[in-house]
């Protein structure tokens, strides 16, 4: 099979699973680990052996060890400041997913795209449904959408966007 269709298989499954998932922790604010460590696994596998890698063998391992232990740092700082979690260890394994697939370097504009649409979705989200802007949400389907942008147009942020500002 030609590599570029492979990949392109690739990069289409990847896509799916991120909706998929992006629509369940929509509706139950759950990301099922039966999806998210078998992603993690994959795309350190993939990265690691196949012809058809998105990032090097380090960068996919450094990619999943930082994005699952940077937002838990997070998380563990929020606990420590109001008694109670900030955000879900399912949204810290889909970055550690993210970052097994596409390498640790994608994980700054993975996190920015993610943050900059959850405030505006999330808030949008929350005052449709009549909540206080304190209240929970799922983080899980913007990680999905900075994840699928990251996928299709990779390094967006640092030569569209950041090289017009500067």
């Amino acid at each position: 099979m030609d590599p570029k269709v492979s990949l392109w298989i690739m990069k289409t499954l990847l896509i799916l699973a991120l909706v998929y998932l992006a629509y369940i922790d929509w509706r139950t604010f759950r990301l099922p680990n039966a999806i998210t460590l078998p992603l993690i696994f994959l795309g350190i596998a993939v990265n690691g052996v196949s012809d058809l890698r998105l990032s090097t063998p380090i960068s996919a391992l450094l990619g999943a060890s930082l994005g699952y232990g940077s937002l838990w740092a997070l998380n563990a700082g929020y606990r420590l400041l109001k008694n109670r979690n900030g955000i879900g260890m399912g949204d810290a394994k889909l970055l550690a997913a993210l970052g097994a697939c596409l390498g640790w370097g994608a994980l700054p504009s993975i996190l920015l795209i993610a943050s900059i649409t959850g405030l505006v979705g999330g808030s949008i989200w929350l005052k449709s449904r009549g909540h206080q802007l304190q209240q929970a949400f799922p983080f899980g389907p913007f990680l999905a959408i900075a994840g699928i942008i990251e996928l299709l147009w990779p390094q967006l942020i640092p030569t569209l966007i950041l090289s017009k500002l500067i």
